[in-house]
């Protein structure tokens, strides 16, 4: 579904199925953001050409950590062709225990060169300029991708709406996911798009819920 600005918007609402959101940029951009499971793929792909947005269309895919519901499905695009994108912590811990929770949800680690190699800074993708930030906590190698032009969030799993990030899978880290997530707070973010659950819009919204998380669920992680 197109929100705006030229971003996109396909929220997973299959409650008896983990899957993530996934997130297009359009215009001169042309990048997707977490393409998700791989078996998931097909129908991802049906809805984005129902808003006119075929495969071919795709310059980059990126994404934001290595857990399956949200980097297999990267597998399925041509890589000739196709910027595949993880940062480069995250690809170190994709090779080692990052790679065993592949095993642990009886999956294979999908069989691919990532040829966009992320760092923390400036991020060119088509016409627009983009910020990677490092997010530890959740995996070691997460990242937000930071839009500064129109103030949006794209942050993985590491905050959510009145909720974080998991910390009990290999590589979580309480204390990291909550430095991560203060730095994120000092972002003037108008749209946050996180991996699961409802998307937070309005400035005020999105600090309130930094606030909440803050207050009441760093206490527990």
């Amino acid at each position: 579904m197109k929100f705006r600005d030229d971003i996109y918007i396909y929220e997973w609402a299959n409650y008896f199925d983990n899957n993530c959101n996934s997130y297009y940029i359009g215009g001169g951009v042309q990048a997707l953001i977490d393409p998700g499971l791989t078996r998931y793929l097909p129908d991802l792909l049906n809805q984005m050409a129902n808003d006119g947005i075929k495969k071919k269309d795709i310059r980059y895919v990126i994404n934001t950590h290595s857990h399956p519901d949200h980097f297999q499905g990267s597998e399925l695009f041509d890589q000739e062709k196709v910027k595949i994108a993880l940062h480069r912590k995250e690809m170190d811990f994709l090779k080692g225990v990052g790679g065993e929770l592949y095993g642990l949800f009886g999956m294979t680690i999908p069989q691919m060169q990532i040829n966009l190699q992320l760092e923390d800074g400036r991020l060119e993708l088509g016409d627009q300029t983009f910020r990677v930030i490092s997010i530890p906590g959740h995996t070691p190698g997460s990242i937000g991708l930071y839009w500064p032009a129109k103030k949006v969030l794209f942050c993985g799993d590491v905050v959510f709406q009145q909720n974080v990030g998991r910390t009990d899978f290999p590589g979580g880290n309480g204390a990291l996911l909550k430095r991560s997530i203060v730095a994120l707070s000092d972002l003037d973010i108008d749209l946050l798009l996180p991996g699961h659950m409802g998307i937070i819009e309005g400035h005020d919204k999105v600090q309130d819920n930094f606030n909440i998380i803050i207050q009441n669920i760093f206490p527990y992680i």
